[in-house]
């Protein structure tokens, strides 16, 4: 089995189809075709449902995808090795983060890495914890800035970054700034919320919040943005209950306490494959975190 083989195997099932696969890897679609068909010989297995409008992976087919996505990662990641003892670090960082992750200035980061790293290609992807944590573990992110949702696996280690409270933001003429008391979940019951996807960190600790506390909260107003929340509320139209630090994104607003959050808090963790298979660029990069935080 070929690497290249592998390489246009998962292009094809990324893309979902020969000719933008063909496209992306530069090679023409015969040859595609033609390694795509090899590689179903070698495996005695077809690995994708061809039509004329798209291509989809059999059962075969997504059983391989991971193991490709895997293998093809640790190849890349042996080059990196090699480079970065000859003293040259080149390659890709493929970093995944959530939007405004408390401790961690992303764009400052990035921009000292890159004046160090210069033969560095960057990537960043923004998506929720969840999901970043089953990138990072197969191999698809070098690593990823988000809150914790699971406990560290064989494919997976956390390390923590930094922890902050929630705190309840609102718009200044809300009844809940006139009541000027400190706030308890139960206290929100009857709120209209605005809150961000479920799989996003800060949803992640509300609902935990309110769970622990016995109450049943409905988000009317759910967004994928901080801009958008912040915008909501910015016009009385709802609440939310976010990382503290969110207070200073928007002055004219108001941020109350919240009290019996039963301990929860938002942690920011970085998310890393396992120590043996963890990139150099993702090592620098984390090593020029801890010089910042230092």
């Amino acid at each position: 089995m070929e690497l290249r083989h592998l390489q246009h195997f998962v292009a094809v099932a990324e893309d979902q189809h020969f000719t933008r696969a063909a496209e992306r890897l530069l090679v023409s679609q015969s040859g595609l075709s033609a390694s795509i068909r090899a590689l179903e010989r070698e495996l005695r297995a077809p690995l994708f449902v061809r039509t004329t409008r798209r291509v989809t992976l059999t059962e075969a087919g997504r059983a391989l995808l991971e193991e490709a996505r895997r293998i093809l990662a640790q190849v890349r990641s042996a080059h990196e090795a090699v480079a970065a003892v000859q003293g040259v670090l080149r390659g890709t960082l493929s970093l995944g983060a959530e939007q405004c992750i408390a401790g961690v200035p992303v764009a400052g980061l990035l921009a000292g890495f890159r004046r160090r790293h210069p033969d560095v290609e960057i990537r960043l992807r923004q998506a929720g914890s969840g999901e970043l944590a089953e990138e990072v573990a197969a191999g698809r992110l070098d690593l990823a800035f988000a809150y914790r949702t699971q406990a560290d696996t064989d494919q997976l280690r956390s390390v923590s970054l930094a922890g902050e409270p929630m705190t309840v933001l609102c718009h200044p003429d809300h009844r809940l700034v006139a009541d000027g008391a400190v706030l308890t979940p139960h206290d929100l019951a009857d709120e209209v919320f605005v809150d961000f996807h479920p799989d996003w960190g800060p949803r992640r600790v509300t609902d935990a919040v309110f769970a622990a506390a016995g109450v049943r909260r409905t988000v009317p107003l759910e967004v994928n943005d901080v801009h958008g929340l912040l915008d909501l509320i910015d016009e009385n139209l709802g609440i939310a209950v976010v990382p503290r630090h969110f207070r200073h994104k928007r002055a004219a607003l108001t941020s109350l306490p919240l009290k019996d959050a039963d301990g929860t808090e938002y942690e920011t963790i970085a998310l890393l494959p396992p120590a043996q298979a963890t990139s150099p660029a993702a090592r620098a990069l984390m090593g020029l975190l801890e010089t910042a935080g230092t």
